[in-house]
Order: C-alpha cells, then sequence, then structure tokens
C-alpha cells in the first residue's frame, strides 16, 4: 500500500523504523496547514517560514526521542508545537498585534499593527495569539465585500488605492467598506465576548 493511504500513526510508527519516507509523506501531509497557521500569526513570509522549520525540527527530536505519545492526533500536537514556538517569539520580541479602527484607514496602516509593550507576561501574549486567531476566524463570517477587503488590507497589505483599481471602485468606496467591516468585526467580537483594544 503506498504511503501517503497510511493514517497518521502508521507513518509516525514507520519513520521510527527507519523510513524517512514516511516522514517525508507525513510532512507533506500537514505541512500547508501548519505553515498556514503560521503565518496567520505572524504575517510574515520569512519569520513564518523560520518558525515553520523550527516546528519540524521539534517535531522530529520529539518524535526520536520517544516523546511522542498522542496517537492519530499530529496535526494538533504540530499546531501546538508552531503555537509555542509563536509564543516564544512574541516573548523574545515583546510584541504584540491590536487592531485599531482609526488607523487602519489610515493608507500607511495594517489592520494589526505590532506594538512594544515590556510588561506582557507570556500567558498575556498566548491569549493575544489566541484573541486574534478568533477574530481572523470571525472575517469569515463578514460579508463577502467587507471579507475581501479586511482580507487584502490584513494578508496582501494591500494599499486602498490598490485595493480600488483591483475592484474597480473608487477609494472612498474601499474606506468605506473598511469602515463597515470594522464596525461589523466589532459586532461580531461583542456577540462573541472577546477581549480586545479597538
Amino acid at each position: 500500500m503506498a504511503m501517503n493511504k497510511f493514517e497518521d500513526r502508521e507513518l509516525i510508527s514507520t519513520y521510527l523504523d527507519g523510513s524517512e519516507k514516511a516522514f517525508e509523506t507525513l510532512l507533506l501531509r500537514h505541512k500547508d496547514k501548519v505553515y498556514r497557521f503560521i503565518y496567520m500569526k505572524v504575517r510574515d513570509g520569512a519569520l513564518a517560514e523560520d518558525i515553520f522549520q523550527d516546528t519540524f525540527i521539534k517535531v522530529i527530536r520529539t518524535l526520536k526521542s520517544g516523546a511522542y505519545n498522542e496517537e492519530g492526533k499530529f496535526l494538533p500536537w504540530a499546531m501546538r508545537i508552531a503555537h509555542n514556538l509563536i509564543i516564544d517569539y512574541f516573548r523574545k520580541k515583546n510584541k504584540v498585534r491590536l487592531i485599531s479602527e482609526s488607523s487602519s484607514l489610515r493608507d500607511d496602516y495594517n489592520v494589526f499593527h505590532t506594538i512594544d509593550n515590556d510588561e506582557k507576561t507570556i500567558e498575556e501574549e498566548m491569549s493575544q495569539v489566541e484573541l486574534e486567531q478568533q477574530m481572523v476566524e470571525l472575517i469569515g463570517h463578514l460579508p463577502e465585500t467587507q471579507r475581501d477587503i479586511l482580507r487584502k488590507r490584513i494578508f496582501k497589505e494591500m494599499s486602498f488605492k490598490d485595493i480600488a483599481d483591483e475592484e474597480d471602485i473608487s477609494i472612498n468606496t474601499a474606506l468605506g467598506r473598511m469602515r463597515y467591516a470594522l464596525i461589523n468585526l466589532r459586532k461580531l467580537i461583542d456577540k462573541h465576548n472577546l477581549v480586545t483594544h479597538f
């Protein structure tokens, strides 16, 4: 049977028996999800790649040390390793990300803005990362035009002029959609009882 038909636990067992191909199959199966998970939090391609590589180095070391004991749950486990490495990054860099409606309407400003904060504890930073994850998920509940403009500003870091050109709308319309998107996002945050820094 081809290895891509194996379950994760079978691939792990085969890898520990000496098959590098088994780990390659495991990596190919999950790499996109793990990378997207990391990128969604750090929003920097080079940094996401570094954390992704560190994640799988730690995965390999843990597997080879015999410390992995979560059969059938490889992806959530790998995600937790990635999550912890992201937290480490935030802790070392003393960075948190906030959403600001007024500043996000400035063309030189990304919706998720980084500020320095020397007072953050690791628990607070973890809460901030988890909060951001929840807010990104909430964006998916917005109307399509509002969702698209938020994603173009957040993930693609496009200017309002570029967004207006791509959508064939005026800059004022683009700004208006962003404002409504942020108003509706705030309503969703209130509905789900999330605490943020609007």
